[in-house]
């Protein structure tokens, strides 16, 4: 492992194998939630092989799209340039940021289904800290995940930032509103999570 390589990369290269994993829609509730915001500059954290990315690129967003998988990465770039669309890919996790000189702060910080691991809490300041002033966090989770099937795939829920964990820390905090905590029913893909029919979904606006 190079020294800047995040140490969870090899894993979730593993994870995406050979063949596409995912069905190249971009997630149901960010089409909800971002369809009629004016474009700017987003974070897509998470972006696994870029169809959240690609749709907000489409609709006119400047678009950096951040995972620890290369592999998922080259194929969301692929596909990016078969549709001549440009994206920044970048291949580090969020806990990463912390670490680059030129961190910037967003219009949009999406993250769909993360898989952010709690540790003493700092990774969820600096998920917040990507948000600029009068910026958007989008945030959804699975809504009431199977924890006893997900610990027999190796994850426990418990270890990863969990919606309520979000909640609670932007819950009466100083220069936040929380404008959507609810939820949802979701229309899911075939393939991996189809069996996730449920959505938790916050949307939270920093103040100018």
């Amino acid at each position: 492992m190079s020294e800047h390589e995040n140490p969870h990369s090899q894993d979730w290269d593993e994870r995406y194998g050979d063949d596409q994993l995912w069905s190249g829609h971009a997630n149901e509730q960010l089409v909800v939630e971002a369809s009629n915001l004016e474009p700017g500059t987003a974070l897509d954290v998470g972006a696994g092989e870029g169809a959240d990315a690609i749709w907000l690129a489409e609709r006119g967003w400047q678009v950096t799209a951040i995972d620890v998988s290369a592999k998922a990465l080259d194929r969301a770039a692929r596909a990016a340039a078969a549709a001549d669309l440009a994206v920044d890919w970048r291949p580090i996790g969020l806990e990463d940021l912390e670490n680059l000189e030129d961190a910037s702060t967003y219009d949009l910080v999406s993250v769909f289904y993360p898989a952010l691991l709690r540790g003493d809490g700092t990774i969820i300041e600096t998920l917040l800290a990507c948000v600029a002033r009068g910026g958007l966090l989008l945030a959804v989770h699975h809504a009431h995940v199977d924890r006893d099937r997900a610990r027999e795939h190796g994850f426990d829920p418990d270890d990863y930032v969990r919606h309520e964990d979000l909640v609670a820390a932007l819950t009466d905090r100083d220069g936040w509103d929380i404008d959507v905590v609810e939820e949802r029913g979701r229309t899911a893909p075939e393939g991996p999570g189809a069996h996730h029919h449920s959505d938790h979904v916050l949307r939270a606006r920093r103040s100018g």
